[in-house]
């Protein structure tokens, strides 16, 4: 495939997921809203199979996940040149300050120790090739070679990781234990784009306009740009489709952010969106099974103690039966996996990214994790759940008193 920074192809990046869904949360507290069913066809890779979750299968998904490149060291080696990039400016610190993450178990003990004493110097971008050395870069991979001594970093691509996994800080803020499936709101993707020196001046201002925890999955498509917050890529498990828009189930999802977004070797297509990219050989296609089955292995994370109130919740889910029940039904909260989709005028939410798909409208998202992954709707326009439950009251009309919309907060939060 040959990418120009420019329409119809300007530099994008995954989002990410393998996970790499934008399905973020658009609450439809709605008691009989109208609604469209979703087309019946579906466009290549996005067919639904069983997963196979044997320990195999799984290591092999996780390994996918964390650190396959699909062969993108392609793009952003020889066209984006961020190598060059990281390996003359972007320090360790730098590299926080944008939402890296470093993955405190693959630092050796020696390294880390020498890190906590303040003897590694976190200012020196050499140090940042060293730590790719280590494959310690959550979602990136180097290729680093040695001469006369020193380390340059001659290669770099990215994995589904880089998007949708952070650490749990527990080296210190950035560093520590992966956990997967978690969205990196601190990851200032844009920035980073911006960072190469093949890009334009107005598509680096496109990009550093997106801010930390957003991503335009469609930017490189069309040239437009109304940036999604970044999705987490947990509890998929048992839901249809894994896209804010609907145009199909993970494995499609996952195949269009490899081929298209993290421009690795593969093949998509998708009539619907005028995309056929057919490439020899596929280092995407025999991956997606092992990959979809990882990301479905993986629970949404459950409320620590102490972030809701349990009394207040009972009273909450009352509330959610009466109000919210129609479009977030079953256990999986969507009704999407009967088929619906919904007009952006029936949530009030903002049309313009939905124009840009493939069904022109949203689905209700399903409900898990809330707690963790604020802002919400899938431009996070709403900060917290408070604005969310105000929204929806408002929006639908549903004259929820303010100890109703309380209690259904907290409902949310017990999620």
């Amino acid at each position: 495939m040959s990418v120009s920074f420019g329409r119809p192809e300007a530099l994008s990046l995954v989002h990410p997921s393998g996970t790499v869904l934008i399905l973020v949360l658009g609450i439809a507290c709605a008691p009989q809203p109208p609604a469209r069913e979703m087309p019946s066809s579906t466009p290549t890779g996005a067919g639904a199979a069983a997963d196979d979750f044997s320990p195999q299968t799984l290591a092999a998904g996780r390994e996918v996940f964390r650190f396959d490149t699909f062969g993108d060291e392609q793009f952003w080696t020889d066209t984006a040149r961020m190598h060059e990039v990281v390996q003359k400016s972007v320090s360790p610190a730098t590299a926080l300050s944008v939402g890296l993450k470093v993955d405190a178990d693959a630092i050796p003990a020696d390294v880390a120790t020498a890190i906590k004493a303040g003897k590694v110097d976190l200012n020196d971008p050499a140090t940042t090739v060293t730590l790719l050395k280590l494959n310690a870069v959550v979602g990136l991979r180097g290729v680093i070679t040695t001469v006369n001594g020193k380390d340059n970093l001659t290669r770099l691509g990215i994995t589904c990781a880089l998007c949708h996994s952070t650490v749990d800080n527990s080296f210190s803020k950035g560093i520590g234990h992966r956990k997967d499936g978690w969205p990196n709101r601190d990851l200032n993707v844009g920035a980073i784009i911006a960072l190469s020196p093949a890009i334009t001046p107005a598509q680096k201002a496109v990009y550093n306009s997106w801010g930390p925890g957003k991503y335009d999955p469609r930017f490189n498509i069309d040239g437009k740009s109304t940036p999604l917050v970044l999705p987490p890529a947990y509890g998929l498990a048992r839901v249809r489709n894994e896209t804010y828009t609907a145009e199909g189930p993970i494995s499609y999802w996952n195949a269009y952010v490899a081929v298209t977004q993290m421009h690795g070797h593969g093949n998509f297509s998708d009539p619907r969106l005028a995309i056929d990219i057919r490439q020899t050989p596929d280092m995407v296609g025999p991956k997606l099974a092992s990959l979809r089955a990882y990301q479905h292995s993986i629970e949404a994370p459950a409320p620590p103690a102490g972030t809701f109130d349990s009394d207040a919740s009972v009273r909450g889910r009352v509330v959610f039966n009466q109000n919210c029940i129609t479009c977030h039904v079953g256990a999986n909260n969507t009704d999407n996996n009967s088929g619906v989709l919904h007009t952006p005028s029936e949530t009030g939410q903002d049309a313009a990214y939905a124009l840009r798909t493939a069904n022109k409208a949203y689905r209700t998202t399903p409900l898990r994790g809330l707690w963790q992954h604020a802002p919400y709707f899938h431009d996070g326009s709403a900060a917290n759940l408070d604005e969310v439950v105000a929204h929806y009251n408002n929006i639908r009309r549903l004259n929820l008193s303010d100890a109703q919309q309380r209690d259904l907060v907290q409902y949310l939060k017990s999620l």
